[in-house]
């Protein structure tokens, strides 16, 4: 009999809690690495999962020291991206020769960071989509029901641990898929989350309105233009509208989704906005694309990125 997946979830919030609790529930060997008032309330009731298919595992393992855990079959990265340069030092001792490292954090700078730091065979390319937040310590709640990831070798092929993990994945019952481009992916995901998080945190509503006014819908269209136009010129195909396709994409969820961005600006926490349309902006000046609105949405929220305690 085969050994169950052995993964280990670095950062166990929104994402990585939420995905976790589904592997481990489908009967992967899950270990979240967590901190403060949730790691304990996960050590004492473990970890529950509230929405449209609520999950509660009453007995989950969790450590604030990845090094504990030994080495692992798949590291799933979902630390903040300010974080990550620590959470990739802690993660040496989870690494060996065959283990993949996944990043499934927002945007498409974080692969240059895994390949700084390991050796580019243990990096394979990540995208999760679910609409969740720590609602309270152990607690992650789902909003909505859209849930999603997408992962793969950055070269194309089906490696034997990509098909290992897809079937731990759908065990799971996660929407999962073994990407043959999951570069494409990552941008694909980023030209709609640098507009989802643009919009409804610089207009500090969730997308319903948004969507619904005429000029709050072009300009949500025409950000997401701009990371369409940056993508390709990095040589990402992309098709040239597929900024259009977005926004019909934006009118098939919920009408109270937010970003996460959204949520830590409204909490006075650090916000992700250097990477995400500040990510546009950086990657649009090395080939000459001219970023306006997204160097707007950097700048205006540039005095919060720091969160309150800045």
């Amino acid at each position: 009999m085969t050994q169950p997946l052995k993964i280990a979830v670095m950062g166990s919030g929104g994402l990585g809690g939420y995905f976790g609790a589904r592997l481990a529930n489908g009967g992967a060997d899950v270990h979240f690495v967590a901190r403060g008032a949730h790691l304990q309330a996960m050590r004492s009731d473990g970890l529950r999962i509230e929405g449209p298919e609520p999950i509660h595992l009453p007995r989950v393992s969790a450590t604030d020291d990845p090094a504990t855990i030994g080495l692992s079959d798949v590291v799933m990265l979902g630390v903040k991206l300010w974080d990550t340069d620590s959470a990739l030092a802690q993660i040496r001792p989870l690494v060996g020769p065959d283990t993949a490292i996944i990043s499934f954090q927002n945007g498409v700078l974080k692969d240059q960071y895994l390949r700084a730091a390991f050796d580019a065979k243990n990096i394979m390319g990540g995208v999760g989509y679910v609409a969740t937040a720590i609602d309270r310590p152990g607690v992650i709640k789902q909003t909505g029901p859209m849930q999603r990831l997408l992962f793969g070798e950055f070269d194309g092929s089906r490696s034997p641990r990509g098909e290992r993990l897809l079937e731990a994945c759908l065990a799971g019952g996660i929407k999962a898929e073994l990407s043959g481009d999951i570069r494409r992916e990552i941008w694909q995901k980023y030209v709609f989350l640098v507009g989802l998080s643009g919009t409804t945190a610089t207009i500090r509503k969730p997308i319903g309105p948004i969507r619904e006014n005429p000029q709050t819908r072009a300009f949500l269209h025409d950000v997401m233009r701009e990371v369409v136009a940056v993508g390709r010129a990095h040589g990402v195909d992309l098709p040239e509208d597929f900024a259009a396709n977005r926004l019909e994409f934006v009118d098939t969820v919920s009408k109270d989704m937010t970003a996460s961005m959204h949520h830590d600006l409204e909490r006075g926490n650090r916000l992700e906005v250097r990477w995400l349309s500040g990510g546009v902006v950086e990657l649009g000046l090395e080939k000459g694309v001219p970023t306006p609105l997204n160097r707007a949405i950097s700048d205006i929220l540039a005095l919060h990125a720091g969160g309150k305690a800045a």
